[in-house]
């Protein structure tokens, strides 16, 4: 395989006892450290309405500030929740957002998670999916042509462009927890990033079909694991610093499933999100620490125990092209997710470039 990116991931969770205005300047200094560091790229959810899970409504306003404060780091959002966007309004938002941050900016697309679209006046429905598809086929019509029309069953764009109209090579990724968005993502030669919190073994036959997929359509596979890390040269320590905001990270992804009234199970399955239906992220919450870290949902420990967790996830994970961490989800102080930063950066990162 060829060089292994590194990436910064963050939900942007806000807990109890930070406003919203301390973790976005907490964020922009966290990006700041990254670029001297060396991290290739940092990534953001796009996400609406449960605060303990994220934030994070704007990715690309807080990038195009970010741009102004580094030099080389990218940025990605990760990713775009498209049925709460008109395509070709996001196509001009991406290209502005690419502009703006000096061609640094790469992106994705999925449905965003079935917890959102009651939230935000949508449906729940078997029209959900089919819709989105042809939103996808909208967007990139609309970044590709200069002037496009399209006849859909939910979309009718007659003779229209996109402006700022922009010829960028975007690295594109899908990612959600449906097969459906494994094998869109091979047809498509897009890559995909894979959920945050789950091992190898739970997703091992997804990407499996992936990389079939992209082996049947002539396309190349490019996937982006991501786990939550807390690390330090003593094993204990590490251990006893991330007793708390280790399980907080998992119980914020959770926390609209478990502190908010649930979706109809029926709804779910009828719209695509049936994952949201199985209890899998309510079982997950209440997972003991020391199992979250065995059964290897998450990385603690020494840069000798991180790194050898990377590499037994390179060696089972053909396709695999970038690492990413989340260092400051779940309440983490800002204190905690700078060392994090740096010790993995010092420690871990230089085994795997030098590689």
């Amino acid at each position: 395989m060829g060089r292994v990116r590194f990436s910064l991931y963050s939900e942007l969770q806000l807990h109890p006892g930070k406003t919203a205005d301390t973790l976005y300047a907490e964020v922009l200094e966290q990006i700041v450290n990254a670029d001297r560091l060396g991290y290739d790229v940092y990534a953001v959810i796009e996400h609406f309405f449960f605060s303990k899970f994220s934030i994070s409504a704007n990715p690309t306003a807080l990038f195009a500030a970010a741009a102004q404060r580094t030099r080389d780091i990218g940025f990605r959002t990760m990713l775009h929740a498209l049925p709460y966007h008109n395509p070709t309004v996001l196509a001009s938002a991406i290209n502005v957002t690419d502009i703006l941050t000096g061609g640094r900016y790469e992106w994705g697309v999925g449905r965003g998670h079935g917890w959102i679209p009651t939230r935000a006046g949508e449906r729940l429905d078997e029209h959900s999916r089919p819709r989105y598809e042809e939103a996808v086929d909208l967007l990139f019509t609309a970044l590709e042509r200069e002037r496009f029309s399209h006849e859909g069953a939910f979309f009718q764009v007659e003779d229209s462009h996109v402006v700022p109209f922009r010829r960028a090579p975007y690295r594109v990724f899908l990612g959600g927890t449906s097969d459906r968005t494994y094998t869109l993502a091979a047809e498509r030669g897009f890559g995909v990033v894979v959920p945050p919190l789950l091992p190898y073994g739970v997703l091992a036959e997804q990407l499996d079909l992936y990389r079939t997929t992209c082996a049947q359509e002539g396309t190349t596979p490019d996937i982006v694991w991501i786990h939550a890390c807390h690390l330090d040269e003593d094993r204990e320590t590490a251990l006893h610093e991330g007793r708390r905001w280790v399980p907080g990270f998992i119980q914020g992804n959770a926390s609209p499933l478990t502190e908010w009234p649930k979706p109809a199970t029926d709804a779910l399955r009828s719209a695509g999100y049936g994952f949201y239906a199985t209890g899998i992220m309510e079982s997950l919450a209440e997972l003991p620490y020391e199992q979250l870290i065995e059964e290897d949902y998450v990385w603690v420990g020494t840069p000798d125990d991180i790194a050898a967790r990377i590499q037994e996830t390179i060696e089972v994970c053909e396709g695999l092209s970038e690492v990413g961490i989340t260092v400051n989800a779940g309440g983490a102080p800002h204190w905690m997710a700078i060392k994090n930063q740096e010790l993995f950066a010092a420690e871990v990162m230089p085994r795997f470039r030098a590689a």
